[in-house]
């Protein structure tokens, strides 16, 4: 997936009110940009981050720029936007290119299922139904390993427990973990975040929900998908 316009570099000033974030540009200007984040961002949004923007000319957009990217030490990437990884996981399943989810003929976003909620992809056409639902992982303390979640996040663990659902009912499930982040090489759970959703994800492994994780290569042309990360329980 490329950026529909070229990056621009910036530092932030600050984020507030979750999706919006007061930027400096190179030329000394100051400019709100539009946050595509309902999360926490932990540790990606300290003030003076290097960042990237990407600006837009929509008479029907209120804000101008829109925050992309974050910009690490050594070159590396993590991608804020929580919409790319379903945007890039709905090109790469309808080619055919997800390592671990073969042998289907459709490919349905945001089907409702469950009692209360929209599974992100459901496979069709094949031996079984495949339910997959895509977390986007930004978090990172220590370094080379991301983590998920960032924050306490309900949803998710619903989400977990529909899984096991459609498990019970004859259906393969998948909890698919995009990593935004190209410093990181394995991923875990942050279970001192949110001990339910690490509850809640044991139970629905022990069901036979399965785990993909999966990486992004990540520059200021665009966010393709790349090779599987390692998966580690938490202790």
């Amino acid at each position: 997936m490329r950026f529909q316009t070229d990056l621009i570099p910036a530092r932030l000033i600050r984020r507030y009110k979750r999706f919006l974030a007061d930027c400096l540009l190179p030329d000394g200007q100051e400019v709100t940009a539009h946050v595509a984040n309902p999360g926490s961002m932990l540790g990606l949004a300290e003030p003076g981050a290097a960042i990237w923007l990407e600006p837009n000319d929509d008479p029907k957009r209120k804000l101008k720029y829109a925050w992309r990217l974050v910009e690490h030490a050594g070159g590396h990437f993590t991608g804020v936007d929580t919409g790319v990884p379903n945007k890039v996981l709905r090109a790469a399943l309808e080619s055919h290119a997800v390592p671990g989810l073969t042998g289907y003929d459709t490919v349905r976003p945001e089907v409702k299922y469950a009692e209360k909620s929209r599974v992100d992809f459901l496979l069709g056409g094949g031996p079984q139904d495949i339910y997959v639902e895509v977390k986007s992982v930004t978090l990172s303390r220590q370094a080379g390993f991301a983590e998920f979640p960032d924050s306490v996040t309900a949803r998710g663990t619903r989400h977990l427990a529909d899984l096991a659902q459609m498990v019970g009912e004859g259906h393969r499930a998948v909890m698919l973990y995009l990593v935004q982040r190209t410093d990181c090489a394995r991923l875990t759970l942050a279970a001192d975040l949110d001990p339910a959703y690490a509850a809640a994800f044991k139970a629905a492994r022990a069901a036979g929900v399965e785990v993909i994780a999966l990486g992004c290569a990540i520059s200021p042309e665009g966010v393709e998908l790349a090779g599987p990360v390692t998966f580690e329980d938490p202790a």
